[in-house]
C-alpha cells in the first residue's frame, strides 16, 4: 500500500461487557456464580464476582468517555450502562466508530475482564473466560477485518489454558491477553507456561500484555503506599499516570531477565497501555546492570536485543517522544492505542495521534499508525 494511504490500527481499545454477559454465556453449572451487576439498597450498583462484591458505586467510571471525568467519579446517579457507548458492545456501532475515526482495524480488550481475579478457583476462572471469549467472538466475527479479538486466557491451570488457547486460535482470535503479574507464584516466564508461548509462536501471533486493576490487592513495587486508601482517596493523576507503567516495566524486565526469549526466540509480545517513552531508558538500564552481573544471570544476548526484537510498544495518543524512540530503538516496534472508551481516553484520540506523529517522516508515521501492526498480526 502506498505511503500516502496509511493502514491504521488502534492497538488498545476496549469492549464494555454487557452486564448480563456471564449470565447468558456461562455453562449451566456456573450460572449461579456468574459475574453480574446488582443494585445496592441505596440504589447504587455493585459489580459481583462469585457472589461477592468486587466494586460498589460509580460503575459508570469503568467506561466514562462520554462524560466529564469529575462527573463519573462523583456521581452515583450514573449507571454502568451510562458509561457504555454503543460502540463498546455493538458490532455495527464499533465499525461506524472506526469509520468515523478513519481507522481500518482495532484490537479489543476487556473491561470487567481486567478487574476480576479467581486464582483460588481455576475452573471457574476459565469458565468466566470462555464465556467472555464466546461473547467477544460473537461481537467481532461479523467484522473480523475491522475488529481484532484477543483471547482472555487465565493461567491458573496450564492444561485449561492450553485447551482454551487452542480453541480460540482455531476460531480466529488474533492473540492472547496476558495480565502483568505472577500467577500462583509463577512469573509468565516460568517453563510451565511454555506450551502457551509455543502455540503463539507457531501461530505467529503475539501475547498482548495489558494493565490490570486488582481491587482486592495492591500492586506495590517499592514497599511504600504513597496514599493510604483507608484514610484518603488516591490522587487520580498519580494513579492513572503511573498505574500501568509501573506494572508493565517490571513485566518486560522479568520476561527478559528470566531468559524467556532464549527458549522462545520468535515469541512476539505487545506492551499495551503503559505509554512507550521509557523504552530506551529501560534497555540501557538493563544492559548496564547485565554488564556487571551477567555471570550470575547469563542470557544468550543482551537485554536490549530482546527488547528491540521481541517487543512492540503501544504509545498513548499524545506522547511527544516517539519519533526519538524510533531513532533509538527502531521504527518497526512502535504502535498507538486509544484506550476507548475508558475514562482516561478521549473521543478525539485519533486527532491526538495525528498531531503527535506529525513531526515524523511519512514512512515512519505510517508504520506507527498501522504498518507495524499489520506485520505483528499478519493482517492483509
Amino acid at each position: 500500500m502506498p505511503d500516502n494511504k496509511p493502514f491504521i490500527v488502534d492497538m488498545d481499545s476496549h469492549v464494555m461487557e454487557p452486564a448480563d454477559l456471564w449470565q447468558n454465556y456461562l455453562e449451566p453449572e456456573y450460572v449461579d456464580r456468574a459475574i453480574r451487576i446488582d443494585k445496592n439498597p441505596d440504589g447504587t450498583e455493585a459489580l459481583v464476582v462469585d457472589n461477592k462484591v468486587l466494586l460498589s458505586g460509580r460503575l459508570a467510571a469503568l467506561g466514562g468517555v462520554l462524560h466529564e471525568t469529575a462527573e463519573v467519579f462523583t456521581s452515583n446517579a450514573l449507571s454502568y450502562r451510562d458509561g457504555c457507548p454503543p460502540a463498546s458492545y455493538e458490532t455495527q456501532a464499533r465499525v461506524d466508530l472506526l469509520d468515523q475515526w478513519g481507522v481500518d482495524a482495532g484490537l479489543v480488550f476487556p473491561t470487567i475482564g481486567i478487574l476480576w481475579d479467581k486464582e483460588d478457583d481455576p475452573a471457574l476462572a476459565m469458565a468466566y473466560a470462555r464465556a467472555y471469549n464466546n461473547w467477544q467472538w460473537d461481537f467481532a466475527s461479523p467484522a473480523l477485518d475491522r475488529i481484532l479479538p484477543v483471547a482472555h486466557i487465565p493461567m491458573y491451570d496450564v492444561d485449561l489454558a492450553v485447551q482454551e488457547m487452542k480453541r480460540c486460535l482455531k476460531l480466529g482470535f488474533k492473540g492472547m491477553f496476558l495480565a502483568p503479574e505472577p500467577v500462583c507464584g509463577k512469573r509468565p516466564s516460568h517453563p510451565d507456561y511454555d506450551p502457551l508461548w509455543q502455540m503463539l509462536v507457531d501461530a505467529d501471533l503475539p501475547v498482548c500484555i495489558h494493565l490490570i486493576v486488582r481491587f482486592d490487592r495492591i500492586i506495590n513495587l517499592s514497599g511504600t503506599n504513597w496514599w493510604n486508601p483507608a484514610t484518603e482517596r488516591t490522587n487520580t493523576v498519580f494513579s492513572f499516570a503511573l498505574g500501568g507503567t509501573m506494572q508493565l516495566i517490571p513485566t518486560i524486565a522479568a520476561l527478559v531477565c528470566d531468559g524467556m526469549f532464549d527458549r522462545h526466540p520468535k515469541l512476539k509480545v505487545a506492551i499495551v497501555e503503559s505509554g512507550a517513552g521509557y523504552v530506551r531508558y529501560l534497555m540501557d538500564r538493563l544492559d548496564e546492570k547485565y554488564s556487571r552481573f551477567k555471570s550470575l544471570n547469563p542470557l544468550k544476548r543482551w537485554p536490549s536485543e530482546y527488547m528491540r526484537e521481541n517487543f512492540w510498544y503501544v504509545m498513548d495518543p499524545s506522547e511527544g517522544s516517539i519519533d526519538a524512540q524510533c531513532d533509538l530503538v527502531g521504527e518497526g516496534q512502535f504502535l498507538w492505542g486509544s484506550d476507548y472508551p475508558h475514562i482516561d481516553s478521549h473521543i478525539n484520540a485519533m486527532s491526538e495521534v495525528h498531531d503527535a506523529l506529525a513531526p515524523m517522516s511519512e514512512h515512519r508515521r505510517n508504520l506507527v499508525l498501522g504498518g507495524n501492526a499489520r506485520r505483528l498480526f499478519n493482517l492483509g
